[in-house]
């Protein structure tokens, strides 16, 4: 027997289904997405949590002429094999597959490529203004998840929406917030009959009679709706949303395919924004993901059937597992230091500290810009915060790096986790552009540590810095290397030399320097001695090496996992032109693109950024010569 799911051409095709066959295809969609994720890695709890309310969504619309927008986009699955990509699924966050996130490219179905929080209701709005100067009528939803409403930017687009008084629907998909079974029932009971056409249509009629009333009419009016919105106000929690000027309904059971529909049917009609409250479990119908669904949340291959996640061959410690215990060590020791995450307390490694220092452990929700200056804040007051955060979401607050901290020379320390290439997640997660990002700003240094020995160097450094300080380091795990006892600051600015040789010279930063060295053994058995320098510093260079090295050897190559565009290498070639030194360069790193998804290794050879790519790039370089 042929799968519902198998059956479908399109979204538009649900319309003909049964609501009987709606549940049986939600359990379709829940085990094709927990097969592929289990052989690919993915974000599984959210996608399993949203599957009835997909389905509604789709059911109810005529996509893509009406606009979904996914905030982040990692609760997508279902949409995605809703959408025409049942056979391409099973290459979901591979190399050339389709993408763990709603992408423009992919699909019509797709109408705004997402990755970061908070961005769905602007998006949503700027697409109704878009579709009113058209002058057409199609519907504009954002669904967004109540961890992402924590951002300001959604307040921000929650507000201009209801001043703009534009026809659109906001669904909040709350996935934490525990309501009472009987307000909650009784709550949908009441949301679903007072966005009935019926009741609508009487409101209205009684708002035309009760202002027709003389004297007392406009009065009437107010007290009615006054009642109105005590009687909401008492069984719902939709007041905030109310004072936005849009209309609140709910909260809802996600569950609930007959409720979902009957309630999107109704609120598809009104005028001007609304926002339907979603009550979702994160995991929905499988069992582990419900029982821990932030382990779930992004989760490597796992036995389906256990749900046991399958075991890293690599076993050496992560550089975000050293720094989390690092940090408390440090922390032992200065009790100024304090530790802020922005909703990435397991992702930063700050759990360990959150639980031994929780007085001094601030997580602030996504709300990356905040985390920033309120770190600027703490400065000010003799504090030494720490911002625990990745590379990609760091943008999200530049203007709060180079206002609030680096313009008042403040000692906030960014521990930037996920520098450089994080894989399947693909060009919204991939930290290539923060050396670019981060090197022109007065007052900050920048180190990036080639191993795990020197990420604690860094961060002991940083300790010591009166300003703006920044280790960067990467997704992944470190060489292994034994602590050593002696521990003691790094020298701002320095380098080191990692290798000699007389034919040119290797530049690296961060962990590239193991590649590096690898780079250079094999070219030595072609002819070329190559020294290899770990730059350690992107700012401040160190001045004197990287010169003397370059007038020595007359050809210098840099390395770095960064895009080339304003990063390390074009650093080191401003530093030899004012210096007045013109020796040979040659930089090495990513182009000037957004870099697709892949493994880590993949993406590594698909630029020339392995042992065998560098290699070859320099004998290619230096064999010109001949």
């Amino acid at each position: 027997m042929s799968r519902l799911l198998e059956n479908l051409e399109s979204p538009a095709d649900l319309k003909d289904f049964s609501l009987n066959e709606l549940t049986l295809l939600a359990q379709e969609l829940r085990d094709e997405i927990i097969d592929t994720v289990s052989r690919t890695g993915g974000h599984l709890a959210s996608s399993l949590g949203i599957v009835e309310l997909t389905i509604a969504l789709h059911y109810v619309l005529n996509s893509p002429k009406d606009k979904i927008i996914w905030d982040v986009g990692h609760q997508a699955y279902a949409h995605k094999l809703l959408t025409g990509r049942l056979n391409a699924f099973h290459t979901l966050r591979q190399l050339d597959g389709i993408s763990g996130f709603p992408k423009r490219k992919e699909s019509p179905h797709d109408c705004f490529d997402v990755g970061h929080s908070s961005t769905s209701i602007s998006a949503a709005l700027g697409m109704a203004i878009g579709r009113d100067n058209k002058e057409l009528n199609n519907k504009v939803v954002a669904v967004i998840g109540d961890g992402s409403l924590t951002a300001g930017m959604a307040f921000e687009a929650l507000n201009h929406a209801g001043h703009l008084d534009r026809n659109m629907i906001v669904i909040l998909n709350d996935n934490e917030m525990s309501i009472s079974p009987n307000v909650g029932a009784l709550s949908s009971f009441l949301s679903r009959k007072m966005t009935s056409r019926l009741f609508v249509r009487f409101k209205r009629e009684t708002e035309i009679f009760l202002n027709s009333v003389p004297r007392f009419g406009k009065d009437l009016v107010q007290l009615a709706k006054r009642t109105e919105d005590s009687f909401k106000a008492f069984v719902t929690p939709g007041m905030l949303f109310e004072a936005f000027g849009i209309e609140y309904v709910g909260p809802i059971d996600g569950h609930q395919m007959d409720e979902l529909i009957e309630t999107l049917q109704n609120v598809s009609r009104l005028e001007g924004p609304s926002l339907i409250h979603v009550v979702t479990r994160k995991g929905k119908g499988y069992a582990p993901a419900e029982e821990n669904p932030a382990l779930f949340h992004g989760v490597g291959p796992f036995d389906k059937l256990s749900g046991k996640v399958k075991p890293s061959t690599v076993k050496t410690r992560s550089y975000t597992a050293i720094f989390g215990d690092y940090l408390c060590q440090l922390a032992e020791k200065d009790p100024r230091l304090v530790a802020i995450t922005a909703a990435m307390c397991t992702g930063t490694g700050l759990v360990p500290f959150s639980e031994r220092f929780p007085e001094r452990f601030f997580d602030v929700g996504i709300a990356e810009q905040h985390a920033v200056t309120v770190a600027a804040g703490m400065a000010c007051e003799g504090l030494r915060p720490v911002v625990a955060i990745y590379s990609t979401f760091l943008q999200r607050a530049y203007d709060n790096v180079l206002h609030d901290v680096c313009l008042q020379n403040l000692p906030v320390t960014f521990a930037l986790d996920r520098g450089g290439l994080v894989g399947a997640d693909g060009p919204t997660h991939h930290g290539v552009f923060d050396l670019s990002y981060l090197r022109h700003i007065p007052n900050i240094t920048v180190v990036v540590p080639r191993d795990e020995l020197e990420l604690k160097r860094s961060m002991l450094t940083a300790t010591t810095s009166d300003g703006p300080f920044v280790y960067r380091y990467p997704r992944g795990n470190g060489l292994g290397l034994l602590d050593a006892n002696d521990f003691k600051p790094m020298p701002i600015g320095r380098g080191e030399k990692l290798r000699d040789g007389n034919d040119a010279t290797l530049i690296s930063l961060g962990t590239c320097a193991q590649t590096a060295l690898a780079a250079a053994e094999k070219l030595a058995e072609a002819g070329y001695e190559v020294a290899v320098i770990d730059a350690r510093f992107l700012k401040p260079l160190d001045h004197e090496l990287i010169t003397a090295e370059a007038q020595r050897t007359g050809n210098v190559i840099t390395l770095e996992e960064n895009v080339l565009a304003g990063g390390f290498g074009s650093a080191v070639m401003e530093l030899l032109e004012q210096n007045r030194l013109y020796p040979r360069v040659m930089r090495l790193g990513l182009p000037d693109e957004f870099i697709q998804q892949g493994t880590q290794e993949e993406l590594l050879h698909l630029h020339g950024l392995d042992c065998e790519g560098i290699t070859q790039r320099i004998h290619d370089f230096l064999s010109a010569q001949s």
